[in-house]
């Protein structure tokens, strides 16, 4: 039987794969997919031990916070790696800060 807290990180992965290039998710928004509303600061604890050292495996860069700014501790580099990928991806990032309203993934492809 699986951990909990393994169980949570596996399904935030697979959630944050979903992401699709040009859309960004936020924190919360994984919590609540991964069936933990709350645990937003349980999403960036998950993120930041992610084991692959690939962005493009486990597209971590994609999440930011509720208002859209970047991640001051972001896993592959700090918010200017974050805010290059995201640009490659075709998001538009301003003062390190997505436009939520333009650019929030919406999930609607959130199945098994």
């Amino acid at each position: 039987m699986d951990r909990p807290a393994a169980t949570f990180t596996s399904r935030v992965y697979e959630i944050v794969r979903r992401i699709p290039a040009g859309r960004v998710a936020t924190y919360a928004q994984i919590a609540r997919l991964a069936g933990h509303p709350g645990a937003a600061r349980a999403v960036g604890n998950a993120l930041h031990r992610n084991p692959y050292n690939d962005p493009q495996e486990i597209p971590c860069y994609r999440v930011v916070n509720s208002q859209g700014f970047l991640s001051g501790a972001y896993a592959f580099g700090g918010p200017c790696i974050q805010r290059d990928l995201l640009r490659a991806d075709g998001v538009e990032v301003l003062n390190l800060r997505v436009d939520l309203e333009r650019y929030q993934w919406k999930n609607v492809d959130c199945g098994p």
